[in-house]
């Protein structure tokens, strides 16, 4: 199983540029389920979740391609897709459930695995399946596979969603874009990975609009047209590589972003201290030597992402006073403080919050990803870690960063992969 060396002390100064939002990607391909007219899709992350939605599109008879070079995926759905989605490819992806709503939506029945993916919260799917069954499906639950059937095709309805949920308001609204009638979805997520799956639908002729600040109205179609579409950028790819910068006193120019859809993030950052220059398609990050300690609460959008709370906790360790975080999104979401707490840091936990005591010095040590977010974390905390660390099972980490280690030796980190 492959791991990383990280070899702390060196500043992250240089040029990034951003990938393509893994977290856009996966829900617009699930949806190229519905069309069977030529799609391109540019500006994809070469990341394992993506492939692995590749490889499951191809394996339920999608014409898909994949250029790593020229980070594109081509699709053309000429014949019947199957209804089929194993195990095997959504036990390690949770977005994988997204072909949920299409193919049930298209032809009618659909066998889909339960996902598997990060073991950061339960994270039950319960909500797509209420929503699909008040649109006139048959669902059950055997030998952990969602069995799902309508005889006459989906029909629209009014449904609020019970709690935000990014993945729900994804199905669902791909789901109403071929039921009959008109769906209303209300309290539905408003993440910009869902704005940019909003605008890939309706250029391939879905007919969605706003109606309030939460609130969707979808008019189902029966016919679709082809398109190309450029995925919006990653912003949490993004704010990772801000912190990394900030922790080692670097200055890095960072390319292919929008920090309009990044406000919290960015203002929180600013408010420890960190200097962040906005120009044109790209920004310049610096920081203070003292940065300040905050508070934050995890929040759905507009609010500070949930995916970004294991790297600004890093950056907590190395601010002046004491820092505190309430994650309200995920209940297992602290999986890295362990291993901080392996590194010299000092973070106490009580149920859903931290309080993260600054200006810790960190040390290397050999350590274990959990998740996907807590593995870049330990990689920032490797940067600035004195002697050696060694991160293991970073096949989490493959899952949503592309070429990290390149692109943070570019800039002057230490980080090799061993086998």
């Amino acid at each position: 199983m492959q791991r990383l060396e990280i070899k702390g002390g060196r500043k992250i100064s240089g040029i990034i540029e951003i990938s393509g939002s893994k977290n856009a990607t996966l829900p617009i391909l699930a949806s190229t389920i519905l069309t069977n007219k030529k799609v391109l899709i540019t500006n994809v992350p070469i990341v394992r979740d993506v492939e692995t939605m590749v490889e499951l599109l191809g394996a339920i008879g999608s014409n898909i391609n994949l250029d790593k070079k020229r980070k594109k995926i081509s699709i053309h759905n000429k014949k019947k897709l199957r209804n089929f989605a194993s195990y095997r490819l959504l036990k390690t992806m949770r977005a994988g459930v997204l072909v949920l709503g299409p193919l049930l939506a298209k032809y009618g029945t659909a066998k889909v695995s339960l996902p598997g993916g990060c073991a950061i919260g339960s994270r039950p799917i319960n909500i797509h399946l209420d929503a699909l069954k008040k649109m006139g499906a048959n669902i059950k639950i055997k030998d952990g596979y969602v069995i799902a059937s309508v005889k006459k095709g989906l029909k629209g309805c009014i449904f609020k969603f019970p709690r935000i949920s990014v993945g729900a308001t994804e199905n669902i609204l791909i789901a109403a874009c071929f039921a009959k009638g008109k769906t209303e979805l209300k309290n539905c997520a408003l993440e910009p990975e869902i704005q940019d799956l909003i605008i890939f639908l309706k250029k391939i002729g879905c007919k969605i609009k706003w109606t309030g600040k939460r609130a969707l109205e979808i008019i189902g179609v029966d016919t679709l047209k082809s398109t190309t579409h450029k995925v919006i950028f990653d912003r949490i790819e993004a704010g990772t590589y801000i912190i990394a910068s900030a922790l080692t006193n670097g200055r890095l120019k960072i390319k292919n972003v929008n920090l309009k859809i990044m406000s919290a993030e960015i203002n929180l950052l600013r408010k420890m201290g960190v200097k962040i220059i906005n120009k044109k398609n790209y920004i310049i990050v610096s920081s203070k030597k003292k940065l300040k300690s905050v508070n934050v609460e995890t929040k759905p959008y507009p609010g500070f992402p949930t995916d970004l709370q294991a790297q600004i906790m890093v950056l907590m360790t190395k601010s002046y006073g004491i820092s505190k975080v309430k994650e309200n999104i995920f209940e297992n979401r602290f999986m890295h403080v362990s291993e901080l707490r392996r590194m010299g840091a000092n973070i106490e936990i009580k149920g859903n919050k931290a309080k993260v005591f600054g200006k810790r010095k960190l040390n290397g040590a050999e350590l274990m990803a959990t998740d996907l977010r807590a593995s870049v974390s330990l990689v920032l905390a490797g940067l600035v870690a004195s002697n050696k660390t060694i991160l293991n099972r970073i096949y989490h980490l493959d899952r949503g960063y592309e070429k990290i280690e390149k692109k943070l030796t570019d800039c002057g980190a230490r980080i090799k992969r061993l086998k």
